[in-house]
């Protein structure tokens, strides 16, 4: 198994999740539904965090409760927890190793929160700590750079929104997700041309907001782990105020811009770092007028809901990066200094 094995499995992966574990998903939205959370406090780090980010806007969005990401330090290091009073205690790990994240989830069942995991560990020490588990059954993930435990967490997050919601219209969208997953994957041959071009990259900044600020983030994280690139992330909006004056002629601007609700306000901004700025453009998108904008676009499926986006944005993301990390003659399996679990504290 390599990561480039674990990238091109996720459909299937996200197909057996969907038969899988649809009832266990149900049965614990029921129990939220009826403990009435105020909010969710969420912990997370790494790759898991950035799922935290997707689940903010679509636990928001879709079931109006208001996410706060938990700071562990204050649980560990400063032993000063805030209050928890009426929330849902989340904690997102593919391992369920992390000390400092399984403090959160104890703390909130010590002050009488219900408590939710989401990892690929179902008997780890973050499950043994939550009243309820979901199992993202993505199997043994061999390579250090997470992908398919990645796109099972956000496949989780949104299964749980939907069944919170009692809305079974949109179980056929979440269905159709694994065959636009493997459309995005089909560009394969194309990104790896692509990454070509990007072989003496070393810094860029990637841009995404709304449901895909968290594929900008998860993006930028797997540049930053495989190919020693110093990728940004920011939302279009953040970028406006100040981190635009790095931009210079053949700066390379990558962007994230499926149909939806902020895809005004991107494209503004993308037009702007081509005409104005003279900067690299490379786009994820379904949109002609991204795609026609980019020095490099990829092509993502049309037809996709805004809200499912990032379960099928991120592939294009994560072909680029391994495709760019070959191209730099480096190792995409064991990326120096980093390892599978990361125990912090």
């Amino acid at each position: 198994m390599s990561l480039y094995s674990e990238i091109m499995e996720q459909p299937h992966i996200l197909s057996a999740l969907l038969s899988n574990q649809s009832g266990v998903v149900k049965k614990i939205a029921e129990e939220i539904n009826r403990n009435k959370p105020a909010y969710v406090f969420l912990a997370a780090r790494g790759t898991s965090g950035n799922a935290g980010r997707y689940a903010s806007y679509l636990w928001g969005s879709m079931n109006k409760l208001p996410v706060a990401i938990a700071t562990p330090s204050l649980f560990t290091c400063y032993h000063k927890p805030p209050l928890l009073k009426d929330a849902l205690v989340v904690g997102i790990s593919q391992s369920g190793q992390s000390p400092d994240i399984v403090s959160v989830l104890e703390e909130g069942r010590k002050q009488g929160c219900r408590t939710l995991t989401i990892t690929n560990a179902p008997t780890s020490p973050l499950a043994a700590a939550a009243d309820w588990v979901i199992d993202i059954q993505a199997g043994e993930e061999k390579a250090v750079a997470a992908t398919k435990t990645y796109t099972g967490e956000l496949m989780a997050i949104a299964m749980l929104a939907i069944a919170m919601q009692a809305d079974s219209s949109l179980h056929d969208t979440l269905n159709q997700t694994p065959y636009w997953m493997e459309q995005a994957l089909g560009l394969d041959a194309a990104i790896e041309k692509i990454a070509e071009r990007y072989r003496y990259m070393e810094h860029c900044v990637v841009i995404g907001r709304g449901y895909n600020y968290a594929t900008a983030f998860e993006w930028s994280l797997k540049m930053k782990e495989l190919c020693y690139v110093v990728a940004e992330p920011y939302s279009s909006a953040d970028f406006l105020h100040g981190p635009i004056a790095m931009i210079e002629s053949g700066f390379p601007v990558m962007g994230i811009l499926h149909k939806g609700a902020v895809y005004p306000d991107m494209i503004k901004t993308f037009r702007k770092m081509r005409e104005v700025h003279n900067a690299e453009i490379l786009t994820i998108s379904d949109e002609k007028e991204a795609l026609e904008l980019a020095h490099s676009p990829m092509q993502l499926p049309a037809g996709i809901p805004e809200w499912v986006s990032p379960l099928v944005a991120i592939l294009p993301g994560q072909l680029f990066t391994y495709h760019l990390t070959r191209v730099k003659g480096l190792n995409s399996e064991s990326p120096r200094h980093i390892f599978k679990v990361t125990e912090t504290h």
